[in-house]
C-alpha cells in the first residue's frame, strides 16, 4: 500500500500539492475562526448525582444559568442610604440588559451573606437566560460597567469568558515562539533551508486542517476550546517528528541510488511504515480518552486522535509529492558552514558516538538498566503525595478582574458564601424542608446554612457553608454525610465540593478501562509492527517509568511552587484532577511513537543478518541523531505552551515535554539498549501461532526480494 502511495505521489505530484495548498487555504479561512465556536472547561459528569442535582435545581429555577457577579464597593458602608442606593443602580443597570433573566442583591431576594465582614462591599448576582450567548452578554454587561468606580465583574460567565480570549491569545503567541525555534532547530538538522522548512510547514497545514475538523465536529458533539492548545502543541509536534523521519529517509535513500522513484518508495517502505505504526499509536492512546464522560478529557481526545490522524496523512501523502518534485533539490540552499554529506549519516556500519555509547551500555547492560529504572522511579516519588484540585477563577492570571473578584469573595466574605453545598430537595412542605435542614445543621463540619428555599412544586434548595475549604477532605466529608441521610423524598447535592468528589469518583471509575484501552492497543500495533511479543511488553513497562517520572515532575514543579517566578505562575498547592489523564495517554503515545521508530531500525538491521547486540547499536546509532531532533523539536513545540496564562495548560505543556525529554534520552539511550542486550534473541519471540498470524497477514516492512539493509562489522 505505502509503495503505491509513493507512485501515485511521484506520478501526480504537482496535482497532490496544489490540492494541498488549496485544502490548506480553504482550512485557515473556515477553521479560523474555531476558537470563539467552542466551549468552555467542564469536568461534569452527566450521571453524577451533582449534576443530576444541578439540573433539577436548573429546570425548575434556572439557578444553575451561567451568572454575572458584580463587586460592588459604594464608597460608604453597604447597609447606608447611599450604599444601598448605589447597589440598586447596579442591580438595575446589570438587569437592564436583555441577556440577564434575574439579579439579586442583599436587599432584594438574596441573604446578608453578600454583604463582606467589615460591610464595606457588597455583590450583585445576575443569571443569565438560558438563551443568552454568554460571551455577548458578558462583553455587553463590561461595555455597560465600563468607567464606572468601584464595580469590578467576576463569576462564572466572565471567567469563561476570560478563559477562551486567553486560550485564543496563548496560542497565537506560542506558535510566534515555537515557529521561528522549529524552523532554526531544523536547519541545524537538515543543513539545508529547503529541507527545513518542510517540517514547520507541514505542521502548520496539520493545524488549521485540524481546526476545520474540530469546527465541523462541534456541530454534532460540543467541544472545549481547551482542545485547540492540545491540537496545537500534538499537531506541531507530529507533523514535524513525521516529517523528520520521512525527509530524513529520503535524503538517505537519495544519497545511495539518487532522488528517483526508487528512493521514493524504500522511504515509504521503511520510514512511511513507521510514521503509519506510529500515528496509529497516537491516535488510539488519545482516543482512549473518550472513554470519560466529562466534556474538556473527550474533547481532548477527539482532538489529539484527529490531528495523529491528520499529520500522518499529510507526511504519507503530501510529503512524498513534494518531495518528488523537488529531487534532489531537497538538499539546496545549504549554508557552507552546516552542510554536511548525507551520505555519512547514510552508512548502516558506521561507529558514531550513539554506536559506541549502545556497545557501552551493552558492556554492562544489567547495571545500566538497573541504574536507569532506579533513577525513573525516584523521579516518580513524588506523585505518591499528589493532591488534586479542580478549575475555578484561581487558574486566571490575577491580573483579571474575574480573578480579582473570586479573590476578593474568598477573603473577605463569610466563608464559602461563593461556594455553597446546594441541597436539591423534593421535600412535601416546607415543614419537612426545615426539619431537613435542621438535620444537615447538626452535622459536624457545617458553618452556616441558609434557610430552606422554595425552588418549583416540591422542590426545594438549601445552600450550605462548610466549616472548612470547598475542595478540602473534610468538607467532602461532609457531602458524604448529608448524603446519607435518609429521607422518604429525593435528596440530590451539588455546588463545587459534590461536583468535584464526583469528578474525582467519576475518573477512578473510568481509568481501569483507559488503561485496558491503551495496554491492549499499544501491545497490539507494536506486535503488528515486530511480529515479537517481548517487544510490546517492554515498551508497556518502559512507558510506565516515563510517565511516572513525568508525573513525579509535575507534584515538585507545580503542586510544591517550584520556579514561580521564571514560569509565570501560582502554585495552588494541587494538580488539576484532569491532567494527569491527559498526559497519560499523550505520553503514552509518544513513547511508543519514539520506540517504534527506534524499533523499525533495529529490526531492519537483524532482518540483514546481525546479531541481535549489534542490530541493536546500529539501530541506535542511525536513530539517536533523528530522535534527538526529534525531541527537541516536540518538547519546543509543547514547551511553547509553558508561555500560557492558564495554569493547567502550562502544566500539560512541561509535562508533555518533560516525557518527551525522559523518553529520548533515559529510555531510548539506556533502557532500550541494556534491556535488548539482556534478552538476546528472546526479543523477537512469539508463540507459533501468532507468528503464522504476522507472517498472514503481511505486515513485514520488506516484500519478499526486497533489498535490505548492509551488514555491519561485528
Amino acid at each position: 500500500m505505502l509503495a503505491r502511495i509513493a507512485l501515485l505521489a511521484s506520478r501526480r505530484s504537482r496535482l497532490i500539492v496544489v490540492a494541498a495548498v488549496l485544502v490548506g487555504i480553504a482550512a485557515g479561512a473556515l477553521g479560523g475562526s474555531v476558537s470563539s465556536r467552542l466551549g468552555p472547561y467542564n469536568a461534569k459528569d452527566p450521571a453524577s448525582d451533582s449534576f443530576k442535582a444541578s439540573q433539577r435545581l436548573h429546570q425548575s429555577t434556572r439557578s444553575d444559568n451561567p451568572v454575572i457577579v458584580a463587586l460592588v464597593r459604594p464608597g460608604s458602608p453597604v447597609a447606608s442610604t447611599a450604599g444601598q442606593a448605589r447597589i440598586a443602580e447596579v442591580a438595575r443597570r446589570l438587569g437592564a440588559d436583555r441577556g440577564i433573566a434575574s439579579v439579586t442583591t442583599p436587599f432584594h431576594g438574596g441573604s446578608r451573606a453578600m454583604i463582606s465582614r467589615d460591610g464595606r462591599s457588597a455583590f450583585a448576582v445576575g443569571v443569565l437566560t438560558p438563551s443568552a450567548d454568554s460571551t455577548k452578554t458578558v462583553d455587553r454587561v463590561s461595555r455597560a460597567f465600563r468607567g464606572w468606580s468601584g464595580v469590578e465583574l467576576g463569576g462564572g460567565a466572565p471567567a469563561e469568558r476570560a478563559a477562551n480570549r486567553i486560550v485564543s491569545e496563548d496560542l497565537a503567541r506560542a506558535e510566534l515562539i515555537a515557529f521561528p525555534i522549529l524552523f532554526a532547530l531544523a536547519l541545524w538538522f537538515f543543513r539545508s533551508l529547503v529541507a527545513a522548512a518542510l517540517p514547520p510547514l507541514m505542521g502548520g497545514l496539520a493545524i488549521v486542517i485540524t481546526f476545520l475538523g474540530l469546527r465541523l465536529m462541534n456541530e454534532a458533539v460540543h467541544l472545549s476550546v481547551f482542545a485547540l492548545n492540545l491540537v496545537t502543541g500534538l499537531g506541531l509536534g507530529l507533523a514535524i517528528d513525521y516529517s523528520l523521519f520521512v525527509v530524513s529517509r529520503f535524503r538517505e535513500e537519495a544519497a545511495k541510488d539518487g532522488a528517483g522513484r526508487a528512493a521514493l518508495v524504500r522511504t515509504m517502505r521503511t520510514a512511511g511504515r513507521t510514521v503509519l505504526f506510529s500515528s496509529m499509536t497516537v491516535a488510539a492512546a488519545l482516543a482512549s480518552l473518550l472513554v470519560f464522560p466529562q466534556n474538556f478529557l473527550y474533547s481532548m481526545g477527539i482532538g489529539g486522535a484527529m490531528v495523529a490522524v491528520v499529520a500522518a496523512a499529510i507526511a504519507l501523502v503530501v510529503l512524498p509529492a513534494i518531495l518528488a518534485l523537488l529531487g534532489e533539490r531537497v538538499n539546496t540552499l545549504a549554508p557552507r558552514r552546516l552542510r554536511r554529506a548525507a551520505e555519512t549519516e547514510a552508512r548502516p556500519d558506521a561507529r558514531g558516538a550513539w554506536y559506541r555509547l549502545s556497545r557501552l551500555v551493552l558492556r554492562r547492560p544489567g547495571r545500566v538498566a538497573l541504574a536507569a529504572t532506579a533513577a525513573m522511579v525516584l523521579m516518580g516519588a513524588p506523585f505518591l503525595r499528589v493532591s488534586f484540585t479542580t478549575v475555578d477563577a484561581s487558574i486566571l492570571p490575577r491580573s483579571e478582574q474575574a480573578r480579582r473578584v473570586s479573590d476578593t469573595v474568598a477573603r473577605d466574605y463569610t466563608l464559602n458564601v461563593a461556594n455553597p453545598i446546594t441541597i436539591a430537595a423534593a421535600a412535601p412542605d416546607a415543614r419537612a424542608a426545615g426539619a431537613l435542614a435542621a438535620r444537615v445543621g447538626a452535622l459536624p463540619g457545617v458553618r452556616a446554612i441558609e434557610r430552606p428555599r422554595r425552588a418549583g412544586i416540591r422542590m426545594w434548595r438549601i445552600d450550605v457553608a462548610p466549616a472548612a475549604a470547598p475542595l478540602s477532605g473534610a468538607s467532602e466529608r461532609l457531602v458524604r454525610r448529608i448524603r446519607a441521610l435518609r429521607e422518604p423524598y429525593y435528596l440530590g447535592v451539588s455546588g463545587q465540593t459534590a461536583g468535584f468528589s464526583d469528578e474525582k469518583a467519576s475518573l477512578g471509575h473510568h481509568l481501569p478501562l483507559v488503561l485496558a484501552i491503551l495496554a491492549v492497543t499499544t501491545f497490539a500495533i507494536l506486535f503488528a509492527f515486530t511480529g515479537s511479543v517481548v517487544l510490546p511488553v517492554k515498551a508497556l513497562a518502559m512507558n510506565l517509568l516515563t510517565l511516572s517520572a513525568a508525573f513525579g515532575l509535575l507534584v515538585l514543579v507545580f503542586q510544591d511552587g517550584r520556579f514561580e517566578g521564571l514560569l509565570g505562575y501560582t502554585s495552588q498547592g494541587a494538580l488539576e484532577s484532569s491532567q494527569p489523564l491527559v498526559l497519560l495517554a499523550l505520553a503514552f503515545g509518544l513513547s511508543t511513537d519514539y520506540g517504534v521508530f527506534l524499533l523499525s531500525r533495529i529490526k531492519e538491521a537483524h532482518g540483514g543478518g546481525l546479531p541481535s547486540s549489534e542490530a541493536v547499536a546500529v539501530g541506535l546509532e542511525r536513530t539517536g541523531r533523528i530522535v534527538t531532533a526529534a525531541a527537541l523539536l516536540f518538547c519546543t513545540a509543547m514547551a511553547a505552551f509553558a508561555t500560557s496564562r492558564i495554569i493547567f495548560i502550562k502544566e500539560l505543556g512541561l509535562g508533555t515535554a518533560a516525557a518527551v525529554l525522559i523518553d529520548a534520552t533515559i529510555v531510548r539511550a539506556l533502557l532500550v539498549p541494556s534491556l535488548m542486550g539482556l534478552l538476546g534473541r528472546w526479543n523477537w519471540w512469539a508463540p507459533r501461532p501468532l507468528r503464522r498470524l504476522h507472517a498472514r497477514l503481511g505486515m513485514s516492512e520488506h516484500p519478499r526480494g526486497a533489498p535490505v539493509a548492509a551488514r555491519g562489522s561485528g
